[in-house]
């Protein structure tokens, strides 16, 4: 990640300079002092990966925006949590905001799950087109009831399989193999449909699962390779691109209708661009993953997708049944 971190430390100096005022609030949730608000930003992320420095621009940004009057305290590498760990604080006040993936939130809001159906996506703008659209718009505020709010979307790339030594080149390759998915209904009801055994597990597990034989493989991003060090122990790489899951950040409800409009304002429009830096990162990334994996001995294999899609697509048919997600698939279909 050298080259993504100057440009970084740049705009972080710059805010660093921003006046703090005088009234400070040493920690809390969503606590306030003397007009001073301070927020908790939870995410279980390491401080080497792009979404860590898009969110510690989106921190900074509201800092310098507001004054001084709004500090975004983050708290990273999962210290306050797993993802399902830390929504469960947005909704119960631990802390304001998180990075979740928006596989962990369909256990929350059952539309999020359109994100994990296979090949919702045509590709890479495509995605980018659906992710900006009023329907995703629609669903980030669809669920303040459930307490929490999204406020911004990240790129986390295309989610492809990768195991000790076996490249994924049919659905038949993957017949049997225990592969590591998210805590999703969706992923696990998605690797059943293509022949392997779902194997859910958080993250951090990955690498000694692979390692001691506990999993044949995982499916994720070529960062993990990289970030994840997952490379060391993963040799064989293969892209078939089957979900592209976008990263949400969400703000808990309570904490959002006790902002000012001034404020609420500054940080909609912070995290929307911190979206634009992050997806200029990511690409850089992804790049620098590829050719740092291929240093490491890991080979990518590129499969038709077709067999892969066929097999899945008997999984449109239940999800469909739920209106909303039927819904948003088909305007991410109009999108195409």
């Amino acid at each position: 990640m050298k080259k993504l971190t100057v440009s970084i430390m740049i705009g972080s100096l710059l805010v660093i300079l921003a006046a703090c005022g005088d009234n400070e609030v040493s920690s809390g949730t969503a606590s306030a002092e003397g007009g001073k608000v301070t927020l908790k930003l939870a995410h279980d992320l390491g401080d080497d990966h792009p979404v860590y420095f898009a969110l510690e621009n989106f921190a900074e940004t509201v800092e310098e925006r507001s004054k001084g009057q709004i500090e975004i305290e983050i708290f990273s590498n999962g210290v306050l949590g797993n993802e399902r760990e830390m929504l469960e604080q947005i909704q119960g006040g631990g802390i304001d905001i998180t990075k979740v993936s928006g596989a962990s939130l369909e256990s929350f809001a059952s539309p999020y799950s359109v994100f994990s159906l296979p090949y919702v996506f045509d590709d890479e703008e495509h995605f980018f087109r659906s992710m900006e659209s009023e329907a995703v718009s629609d669903l980030f505020a669809s669920t303040e009831e459930q307490g929490f709010l999204g406020l911004t979307w990240y790129d986390s790339g295309s989610r492809n399989f990768y195991t000790e030594d076996k490249p994924i080149m049919h659905p038949d390759d993957l017949e049997g193999l225990k592969i590591r998915v998210m805590d999703s209904k969706t992923q696990i009801e998605l690797m059943s449909a293509l022949g392997g055994a779902p194997t859910p597990m958080p993250y951090g597990d990955i690498y000694t699962a692979i390692q001691s034989g506990v999993i044949d493989g995982a499916e994720s991003n070529p960062t993990a390779l990289t970030t994840g060090k997952h490379g060391e122990v993963a040799k064989a790489f293969s892209m078939d691109e089957h979900t592209r899951i976008p990263d949400v950040v969400v703000i808990s409800s309570d904490t959002w209708n006790g902002l000012t409009q001034e404020h609420q304002q500054i940080i909609t429009e912070a995290a929307e661009e911190s979206t634009e830096l992050q997806k200029e990162i990511w690409a850089e990334a992804v790049d620098e993953a590829m050719e740092e994996a291929e240093e490491m001995g890991v080979e990518f294999y590129y499969p038709e997708t077709e067999p892969f899609r066929e097999a899945v697509s008997p999984l449109y048919e239940e999800f469909r049944q739920d209106e909303r997600i039927a819904e948003l698939l088909d305007a991410f279909n109009e999108l195409r």
